[in-house]
């Protein structure tokens, strides 16, 4: 069931999305060459818990970690080790926030140094991608529109779309209705009304769509190994535009 917010809702979903915001700037300044996958954890969970928020992802279906830290070929789910950062790699952090009672959820794709030209291809689509969706996300529409948008946009330019994870709802839970795939399917397809929260959230990839899950149960990691990107937003819809809760640049 899709879950419509009011004006007091919103306004504390944005309190959180707020939060989530600041906590990804901040990494900007963390993240770089020679930082472990740990000490992003540790500081993005000490970052979000001293301004009264509490790390969405961490406990969540057992899930051990504050963020989901996906280097390189790992498309979603990183768990956070002692890996350290090189030149070259690109990091895709996914991260949610709980804050009063309400959720946020974003993500976003950091280049770590000089990246290739490959990578910086990908990176750039990836955010295109997001940008689309969310402008194809406003009253009227359905969520069919916001998937064509994304589809379209990666294949255009030769890149696979993830098919077995996808964007959703949010705001009083992580995930709530409705699912949002980044291709075109024959599944459920609402209208778009004023008062949804969603998280969209492209993730492309350089080769195939296809994925594999890990056997820790939550590593998910390209089917060829080539380069994944992830970004995300969580917005609102009103009647007359479409709100981005969680942009931080």
């Amino acid at each position: 069931m899709i879950q419509l917010k009011n004006g007091r809702e919103i306004e504390s979903i944005r309190a959180s999305c707020r939060l989530l915001a600041e906590t990804f700037k901040a990494l900007d300044g963390f993240i770089g060459i020679g930082v472990t996958l740990q000490e992003i954890d540790r500081f993005a969970k000490g970052y979000m818990e001293e301004r009264g928020g509490v790390p969405a992802f961490l406990g969540y279906q057992e899930y051990p970690a504050s963020i989901c830290a996906s280097i390189n070929h790992i498309v979603i789910h990183g768990i956070p080790d002692g890996r350290a950062l090189r030149e070259g790699d690109i990091l895709s952090v996914d991260m949610g926030i709980i804050l009063d009672g309400f959720y946020s959820d974003a993500a976003y794709t950091y280049a770590i140094g000089g990246v290739s030209e490959e990578a910086r291809r990908l990176l750039d689509v990836t955010r295109e991608c997001l940008d689309l969706g969310i402008r194809a996300a406003r009253t009227g529409n359905r969520v069919r529109d916001i998937s064509m948008a994304i589809y379209d946009h990666a294949t255009e330019h030769g890149y696979g779309v993830v098919h077995q994870f996808c964007g959703h709802g949010t705001g009083f839970a992580l995930h709530e209705d409705p699912q949002i795939p980044n291709y075109v399917g024959r599944g459920p397809n609402p209208r778009l009304k004023s008062g949804m929260v969603l998280a969209i959230e492209p993730m492309i990839n350089t080769g195939t769509g296809d994925v594999v899950i890990l056997d820790d149960g939550w590593t998910v990691e390209t089917a060829d190994h080539g380069l994944s990107a992830h970004f995300e937003h969580t917005i609102v819809l009103h009647d007359d535009r479409t709100e981005i809760l969680t942009a931080f640049d």
